[in-house]
């Protein structure tokens, strides 16, 4: 029944030969999925929260990972493409709206006859903060705790615990945690 649900409430397509593993405790509402390849995986575990988004794998061996209890806001878009590629999102995560990670440019770049843009992983740490509009690039790590400004752009590894911001985005705090309950006074 849930195979049933989860078809009805999102825009699956599959061709090949691949995997996908959504647990019970996950909410996957109005998602367009799309994985095109073999050997292809898409695992989102207990907890995780994702509505209105693209996911997106078209290669072979590649995999996109959401841990547990990670919130996805609306308009995102994942792409694992090419060969062997991963996105990994880690547990406790929280996007905003209109976030994009990449592993691939799309379009193959030459320089001679050698291939000069491949495909890269892309790993966000657990309980990271990717706030409204933030684009990842290929090849990023964002390290644990850490949070990433509005409308940045990622295109180097980002520590643990830090602030990062702007185009690109830029290492302007360390040290710091976030929790998800605001409080005023």
């Amino acid at each position: 029944m849930k195979n049933i649900l989860f078809k009805i409430r999102n825009r699956v397509r599959l061709s090949g030969t691949n995997s996908v593993s959504i647990s019970n405790g996950a909410r996957v509402r109005k998602c367009d999925i799309s994985i095109k390849g073999n050997n292809n995986r898409l695992i989102i575990k207990n907890g995780v929260n994702i509505k209105g988004s693209k996911i997106e794998i078209n290669g072979n061996n590649c995999s996109i990972i959401f841990e547990e209890n990670s919130v996805i806001g609306e308009n995102c878009y994942f792409s694992s493409r090419e060969k062997d590629t991963l996105i990994s999102i880690g547990k406790n995560s929280m996007f905003s709206r209109n976030i994009k990670l990449m592993t691939s440019d799309g379009h193959d770049i030459f320089c001679g006859d050698k291939r000069i843009n491949l495909a890269k992983n892309i790993i966000i740490g657990e309980h990271v903060w990717l706030a409204d509009s933030v684009t990842v690039l290929k090849g990023c790590n964002i390290g644990n705790g850490s949070v990433v400004g509005i409308n940045s752009l990622v295109t180097k590894d980002i520590g643990e615990n830090k602030i990062a911001a702007g185009v690109p985005a830029v290492e302007i705090k360390d040290n710091i945690h976030w929790d998800e309950e605001l409080t005023f006074s």
